[in-house]
Order: structure tokens, then sequence, then C-alpha cells
């Protein structure tokens, strides 16, 4: 008897329990880049990276315009005067080096300063979505391998209408 009384205790509380979350799904890529503030910061990345590339240029064309001339100018160099330029020419190498490691560094760092007021509106927008919907949790649909997704969970359309984007018609 009180087996019976366990095995519907338990069936009672593992119904409750599952009735009580609820699970969505959305697709935050696509949101952010439907957004219009996207094609701004787009922009603003693109600017900055330009800025990065002459830099880079600069100093590229410095680097080359000294191979250059230590080419020409080898035959009539003594050796130390060769060791010394070479010395010069493997430091300036170097730093070219650095400087384009640095330079993804800083575009990436840019990047992420220049998307996250984006990230932030759409984790705010998440947030009413999921309040006035009851889900209790949301799984971003990019990255993630779903066997199965029930689209009546996704979000995505109803956090794209609290930001009001429009997602562009499907041609055929």
């Amino acid at each position: 008897m009180t087996s019976k009384i366990s095995i519907i205790l338990f069936l009672l509380i593992s119904t409750f329990s599952f009735s009580q979350s609820k699970v969505g799904t959305i697709d935050n890529d696509y949101i952010i880049n439907l957004m219009p503030e996207s094609k701004v910061v787009i922009k603003r990345a693109q600017d900055y990276g330009a800025k990065l590339d002459s830099s880079f240029s600069i100093k590229m064309k410095e680097f080359q315009d000294k191979v250059a001339k230590f080419r020409s100018e080898e035959k009539e160099m003594g050796e130390l005067m060769k060791k010394t330029t070479m010395k010069e020419l493997s430091a300036m190498e170097q730093d070219i080096k650095k400087y384009q490691d640095n330079g993804s560094k800083l575009m990436q760092l840019k990047q992420n300063e220049l998307m996250r007021p984006l990230y932030k509106k759409l984790n705010d927008a998440i947030s009413e979505v999921v309040k006035e919907h009851g889900y209790t949790q949301i799984l971003t649909t990019t990255g993630n391998q779903f066997a199965y997704i029930d689209e009546k969970y996704d979000i995505t359309e109803l956090v794209m209408a609290k930001l009001g984007i429009k997602a562009p018609e499907i041609k055929e």
C-alpha cells in the first residue's frame, strides 16, 4: 500500500514540477542583424578597422623601403653595417607582427564595445517578453544543437515586436 502511495505521490510531484517550467528559444543573431543600430555599429567598426589598416600600411611601407634600400646597397656595405641593418630590419619585422596581433585584438575589443548596447537592448526586451509570457528558461538557437524545437516556444518574433523590428519579407 505504501509503495502505491509513494508512486502516486512521485507522479503528482513530477507532473507539478514539469508544469512549472516553460522553455523558449530565440535567435539572437537574427535579431541583432535586423536591428537598425547594427548598420551604424558595422560602419563604425569598419571605420576603426580602416584607421588601423592605414597605420599598418605606413609601417609596412617603411619596412619595405628599408629592405629595398638594404638590397640595393648590400654589396657596398661592410660586414658590421650589414649585421646592424639586418638587426634593424629584424626588429622592424617583429614590431610589425606585434602591431598585427595587437590590431586584431583592438578590433575585437572595439566590436565588443560597439555591440554591447545592442545586446543590452536585446536582453532587456527578452526579459520583458519572458515576464509577460511566463517563461522560465530561454535557449539560443545559434551555436546549440537541437534535435527538435517546437516553434510555438520561439520568442524571436515576440522580442522583435517588442523592439519594433520587422522581419524582411521572404521572396519566393
